[in-house]
């Protein structure tokens, strides 16, 4: 019998296994970076300009006229 098949068969809760631990590290540090990069984007960038020369009417941006 494996080390990891005796430790299952030992009958621990699932918070005791370092498995579901490791599986679940990843999304958490992907919802960390996201709430991060929200957070940092609000605070930076909310508030710009827009020098392309488009208005801003509201939440509306509108491109100037093509040149021809």
């Amino acid at each position: 019998m494996s080390d990891s098949t005796r430790e299952l068969s030992e009958g621990k809760p699932w918070w005791q296994h370092r498995w579901p631990w490791l599986l679940m590290l990843g999304p958490a540090v992907a919802v960390v970076g996201c709430i991060i990069t929200i957070v940092l984007a609000f605070q930076a960038f909310g508030d710009q300009d827009i020098v392309d020369g488009g208005s801003r009417q509201g939440l509306v941006v509108t491109a100037p006229a093509a040149h021809r």
